[in-house]
């Protein structure tokens, strides 16, 4: 055989051997070069959940009860709300229809925990709560007595749902923290403030749980309790199981002088 065919032949596997490595190191080189330049597919932010700071108890166990014989037929509804953070807690009681011309109350029972540090001012309270009527303010209204004391009340006509004017109200106590809120909506031209203060007059405390203060303050509250216009010349006169609650509700505005 030839010399140099002979060294041809010795050389080949080594040079194939070596072939096949730059192949592969080109190889390999590329698939990292791809990985390393390749634009990495964009995740949307996550968002959280909107998660509302109140809770709504499933099955809620009434502290307070709102008797109001002449209203039986009014649909009535008890919530509870806890708040997450502080521990808060509000008991809601809503008689009527939320969105007629027909006579509504609702009454908030607040009991802050350490989610808020102080109440803030009463008109604001009332805005901030009847929020979802859009409120319209009619100016400031005098203040209402009750057997809770005197309460803040302003009047306001809703801008959503049903036209209808509305007596907003609340009373704040420091020693409990307590926070008594709501508003008494009805359609026509008067709204009466006696079947607020009558319907006020009715709230009772079923439960006052591990506050003995509560207890106190709704004990003494019965103390002053006007027993739903027993002073009135009007409603006096008539049978205890009157229905007030229209009666009130659809009683003609008073003449005033000059009218």
């Amino acid at each position: 055989m030839h010399p140099a065919l002979y060294s041809w032949r010795e050389q080949l596997p080594a040079t194939f051997v070596r072939l096949l490595a730059y192949l592969s190191a080109i190889t390999l080189l590329s698939l990292g070069a791809a990985q390393f330049f390749q634009s990495h597919p964009t995740m949307a932010p996550i968002s959280p959940l909107d998660r509302t700071p109140w809770r709504q108890v499933e099955r809620p166990f009434p502290a307070f009860a709102l008797a109001i014989p002449e209203a039986a037929e009014a649909p009535f509804h008890y919530a509870i709300e806890h708040n997450r953070a502080g521990g808060g807690r509000k008991d809601i009681l809503s008689l009527g229809d939320p969105d007629a011309a027909t006579p509504y109350l609702q009454i908030e029972i607040y009991r802050p925990g350490t989610e808020l540090r102080a109440f803030d001012d009463p008109i604001a309270e009332i805005v901030a709560a009847a929020a979802g009527l859009a409120p319209a303010l009619a100016g400031a209204g005098e203040p209402l007595q009750t057997k809770f004391g005197p309460v803040t009340v302003v009047p306001f006509d809703t801008a959503k749902g049903t036209p209808r004017h509305c007596l907003g109200f609340v009373r704040m106590y420091d020693d409990p923290r307590l926070q008594l809120s709501g508003w008494f909506c009805q359609g026509g031209e008067f709204i009466e403030r006696a079947t607020l203060a009558c319907a006020l007059d009715r709230l009772t405390l079923l439960s006052a749980g591990s506050d003995p203060k509560i207890g106190a303050l709704f004990a003494q509250a019965e103390l002053h309790r006007s027993f739903c216009g027993e002073h009135d010349p009007i409603l006096a006169p008539t049978p205890k199981y009157r229905l007030l609650w229209k009666a009130l509700a659809t009683r003609p505005e008073p003449r005033r002088i000059g009218r």
